[in-house]
């Protein structure tokens, strides 16, 4: 058992032999795309001439990685794919594993490794609150409207202006009325400009909560999408007052994280404009299949009132999204529905994208809103809180609307200000350091051990090092992440699993002087010691959890090894080391000395 264990640590241990190389990856902003053989021996070419080194181009149609023997021809490689390539590719530093093959059959992969030893991706977001400041104004405006016109008060103008809304009203003597209506309306001021014109003001403090709200709600918008994306030990952190911080350690798909984080993408639900409609202010036109649509601006209800989404196939083999609503949204999915048996409802992707135009010489990033039409369907019977969405180009598309429906809306589109990876520079320094450290710290051990406990001394210096490689197998089959606190706790359990040995070897000393035979006092020593070793090995792994629980990313990469190492050391220290003793000593009948 021992044997078999050990070889399986050995095993899956050794994809960590093997670096990566690093690479440059493309793939399409948007789903559905695909590379096709001339695409890429065009965007290949291209590289080529600019005589950038490269060592191989692999495609797998939905992205393209580009191979690199350094660092350095990496940066440029990436430099001038975003120089020549448009906005409808993404463009990211990805570290491309060479894992063999006959490792990978086995589900055997190398461990991921932190910012700080290998790099990894860092995004700064920072909410646009100019733009939940104007929906939360038109939303006052509607509601404003409505309670005016119970009261039989008909305004001249409602206008937007900053953060207030402008009001005229034709006669002076509704200024009475003009007080009682903002009166329902929360967060707002008001104030006469004139007899007949007055500004209705959000407070500063309904400001702030609005701001404080939509960050708290990105963040936890952001880190679902992350924790979808199977990342592990992210660190997703609040910067300020607007700003979210997200670090990616260790990622291997650095296009498919931005591409996902940065989306703000949502559904709107709204019912095909019929005769009874015939305002152009109420309503929108969007093509679809070849010609346009007319739906109704008002929405029946929105992707925020989504509970869960999944991908799944209709009884075609076309691709669909599963939505299940929460008891809101299905109150008012299904008031609408059950109006309007024999209409046509549209299903709308909506998506914030931005592009670089020149104005006025100087290049500048203009945000917008692109909404299409993903399904037009006929309601047969009312529908309720679950449904399905069809019409979907491709199981990609599919699965990154639910991903992204699941996840949640955000409450704010954010923007990102900065984009980095960490360089390899520094993630080499620390490696070089922390195993300078981990190879003293060794070394100093071994020979303690040799030199107080002789044979037995070897056996648990040999228990240490296996101690170490079942470390990085089982750290590799959880993938987890190693970090700079996490080299820490392995050099700490490399002195904890020595501890069990001089607990059990002193155990055994003790034995012999109390004159029990050699082979006695080795089952004396194993079995006696073995409560005081469970007792000190399980209070550390407590403290370990309890770190774990409710420490940050460093921390928790310091818990993890730790914990890991706590497990892994007993084994070797007790069981290995004991099969060890008992394979050198145990068949002989007369022992005259043990080597202790």
């Amino acid at each position: 058992m021992v044997f078999g264990v050990l070889s399986l640590g050995v095993i899956y241990s050794m994809p960590n032999i093997f670096p990566p190389d690093p690479a440059v990856q493309i793939t399409f902003n948007s789903s559905g795309g695909s590379f096709n053989d001339r695409v890429v021996e065009k965007i290949k070419s291209d590289a080529e001439k600019e005589k950038i080194n490269f060592s191989s181009v692999e495609n797998d149609e939905k992205s393209i990685l580009f191979r690199t023997n350094n660092y350095d021809d990496q940066i440029k490689l990436k430099q001038h794919f975003e120089e020549s390539l448009d906005n409808n590719f993404v463009i990211a530093l990805n570290l491309a594993p060479n894992t063999p093959e006959w490792l990978k059959s086995l589900n055997a992969f190398p461990m991921k490794l932190g910012l700080d030893l290998r790099g990894g991706v860092h995004f700064l977001l920072e909410a646009d609150t100019d733009l939940l400041i104007e929906a939360k104004l038109e939303s006052a405006i509607s509601n404003l409207k409505r309670i005016l016109r119970d009261l039989s008060l008909k305004p001249r103008a409602l206008e937007i202006e900053d953060t207030s809304i402008l009001i005229s009203l034709n006669v002076q003597q509704d200024e009475e009325l003009l007080s009682e209506a903002v009166q329902s309306l929360n967060g707002f001021d008001l104030e006469s400009l004139n007899s007949s014109d007055y500004r209705l003001r959000l407070t500063e403090e309904e400001l702030e909560q609005m701001v404080d709200y939509a960050v708290l709600q990105n963040l936890n918008t952001l880190r679902n999408r992350v924790n979808e994306l199977g990342i592990s030990e992210p660190v997703v952190q609040r910067q300020g007052t607007k700003r979210i911080s997200i670090q990616l350690p260790g990622v291997q798909d650095t296009a498919e994280a931005k591409k996902i984080i940065g989306k703000t993408a949502n559904l709107e639900f709204r019912l095909e404009a019929t005769n009874r409609i015939s305002l152009a202010s109420r309503i929108d036109k969007f093509p679809f299949n070849g010609r346009d649509v007319n739906l109704e601006k008002r929405l029946i209800i929105s992707g925020d009132q989504v509970s869960d989404a999944s991908v799944g196939y209709d009884e075609n083999g076309f691709p669909q999204v599963n939505i299940s609503l929460d008891s809101e949204g299905g109150a008012k999915m299904h008031r609408s529905t059950r109006n309007n048996v024999g209409t046509k409802m549209a299903v709308l992707f909506v998506e914030r994208k931005s592009r670089t135009e020149l104005i006025n010489g100087i290049p500048e990033v203009i945000n917008f809103f692109e909404k299409r039409i993903i399904s037009l369907a006929t309601i047969q019977s009312a529908l309720a809180s679950q449904f399905r969405i069809t019409g979907l180009d491709s199981p990609e598309e599919a699965s990154e609307l639910a991903l992204l429906l699941r996840a949640g809306a955000l409450a704010a589109p954010m923007d990102f200000v900065e984009e980095g990876t960490i360089g390899p520079s520094l993630g080499a320094d620390n490696i070089k350091l922390g195993i300078q450290s981990l190879l003293l710290g060794l070394g100093l051990v071994l020979l303690f051990m040799i030199f107080y406990y002789k044979i037995f001394g070897l056996i648990a210096n040999l228990a240490v090092v296996l101690n170490i490689v079942l470390i990085v197998s089982v750290m590799s089959i959880l993938s987890a992440t190693l970090t700079l606190p996490g080299i820490a706790g392995i050099v700490l359990t490399i002195g904890m699993a020595v501890d069990a040995n001089v607990l059990i070897f002193s155990r055994i000393r003790e034995e012999l002087k109390n004159n029990l035979k050699p082979q006695d006092a080795i089952s004396a020593g194993y079995d006696r010691a073995l409560i005081t070793i469970v007792d000190a090995n399980l209070t550390t792994l407590i403290v370990a959890v309890i770190l774990y629980a409710v420490g940050t990313g460093p921390i928790q990469g310091f818990a993890i090894t730790l914990s890991i190492g706590i497990l892994t050391s007993m084994f070797t220290a007790i069981l290995f080391t004991r099969m060890m003793v008992y394979f050198i000593y145990g068949r002989r009948k007369e022992i005259e000395k043990l080597w202790i």
